[in-house]
């Protein structure tokens, strides 16, 4: 709860500090502030309590996502000076306040023990990513990939709310205590079923699952860059951890056939945005497509609700910290380009080689290549797969993670590949910020690859 209330209070203090013209502390102050906030967040971590009649509920699950959600954020910010420089000076505080605001939901769609809470977490991180996709008014990419988000997001959304209606019109409740109460007498109507099915369904057009993907690749290519690493990274753990809280309170009653149709979806995302991948010579659509896998390896984890979370939240984190270090190169090397092509990373390993370094190991690491957490990411959720007795799963899986090594070694070929045109090109100038969030990355990175007890043990 205290984290919630932070929040939100340093949003509104950076839109203050704006208006007493000290717009040069916006981003160090954030960052300072969201550190704080993490640590108050952590000093919960075994912490078990409820609030405001359930409507908060902070346990170690909450706790363990909202400190991700938090550092992902810092990241965020921390890069922001430099992106907006060719904006109105004035706009930095708008920008930085949105990405606060989007915290803001993001802490609540993990922290909810009421469905009232959950819908109204969802649509303050949905409003705010609306306006941050389509926050380049002048560049028409940017316009489209606003409105396309804006009406299928919303429609998602009212998906999710008449699933609801649903529920609560079935249950008489939005507590998910009392919902898990009552479905468990087995008394419940028909519809209560496909309230949740409803609710499944929207959450998982907001993870981008196919054959709710449609949308990821256009609104990841049209969106600022920035504003698409938080979508690839923040908004996609966050859309994951939610869809996974709702399954465990949710659809213990749901017939034998619905985990059977939860598998077919996750083996049919991870392959359709691996296959797409290796076709993408755009990095961004690439990026949008391979977070479309990873979202269908994250939903191996629906299939055990029972002792997943840890190894859940340890993929998440794998996978959202090596999208940072990666999207902290992207964005300077694309900086100013019409298009995010591959070729204009060509020569990189020669005219920089530590960010050339930071956006290999970043790959590597999504890749699923010892040392890095990626490996391990998928080494626990395939054990716990193979627990269940989910080998087809995990077969697919494998295979999956062969394929997505092939396009993740393309684009790391051309780092190293020659440029003609090296000599002549002018090495690109890179503000500190960059370097620090990406070494920072890779480097937790690597270290919670070497012990990944200190993430596991977050969940209990």
């Amino acid at each position: 709860m205290n984290t919630i209330i932070a929040i939100a209070a340093l949003a509104v203090l950076v839109l203050v500090v704006e208006i007493v013209n000290l717009r040069k502390l916006i981003v160090p102050m954030t960052v300072i502030g969201l550190l704080a906030i993490l640590g108050i967040t952590l000093n919960n971590l075994n912490v078990t309590e409820s609030f405001y009649n359930n409507m908060i509920v902070v346990d170690s699950f909450s706790v363990a996502f909202s400190s991700l959600f938090i550092v992902l954020t810092t990241f965020l910010v921390a890069l922001s000076t430099d992106f907006y420089e060719n904006e109105d000076a004035l706009k930095i505080s708008d920008y930085v306040s949105l990405k606060l605001f989007l915290l803001l939901g993001a802490v609540s769609m993990v922290s909810f023990g009421n469905m009232a809470m959950f819908f109204l977490g969802l649509e303050i991180l949905s409003i705010t990513l609306y306006i941050l996709a389509g926050s380049n008014r002048t560049h028409i990419k940017s316009n489209e990939a606003g409105m396309k988000y804006f009406l299928l997001g919303s429609f998602a959304s009212g998906v999710i709310l008449f699933g609801i209606a649903l529920i609560y019109g079935a249950t008489g409740s939005f507590d998910l205590h009392e919902i898990f109460r009552i479905i468990a007498t087995g008394a419940i109507p028909a519809w209560y079923k496909i309230g949740v099915l409803m609710m499944i369904i929207g959450m998982l057009f907001k993870i981008a699952a196919v054959p709710f993907h449609f949308w990821a690749p256009d609104v990841y290519q049209g969106a600022p860059s920035l504003t698409t690493a938080m979508m690839s990274t923040l908004a996609k753990v966050v859309a994951v951890a939610t869809l996974y809280k709702l399954s465990v309170s949710l659809t213990v009653t749901m017939p034998s056939n619905y985990m059977t149709a939860i598998v077919v979806i996750a083996i049919l995302t991870m392959t359709v945005g691996n296959i797409m991948a290796l076709r993408q010579d755009n990095i961004k659509r690439l990026l949008a497509y391979s977070g479309i896998s990873h979202a269908g390896f994250m939903m191996m984890a629906l299939v055990n609700l029972g002792n997943s979370a840890p190894s859940l939240f340890y993929y998440a984190v794998a996978y959202a910290i090596a999208g940072i270090a990666a999207f902290s190169v992207v964005i300077l090397v694309t900086k100013n380009k019409d298009e995010e092509l591959l070729s204009l990373f060509k020569g990189l390993g020669k005219t920089n080689p530590l960010l050339a370094g930071i956006l290999t190991a970043s790959l590597l690491s999504m890749g699923g290549i010892p040392i890095f957490a990626g490996f391990f990411g998928k080494f626990f959720l395939f054990s716990q797969a193979l627990e269940n007795n989910q080998l087809t799963l995990v077969i697919f899986g494998a295979i999956n993670s062969f394929i997505s090594i092939y396009y993740y070694f393309k684009v790391i070929a051309v780092l190293y590949s020659k440029n003609e045109e090296t000599e002549q090109t002018e090495p690109i100038k890179v503000p500190m910020a960059y370097y620090a969030v990406g070494i920072i990355s890779i480097t937790i990175n690597i270290v919670i690859g070497i012990y990944p007890s200190i993430i596991l043990d977050m969940i209990k």
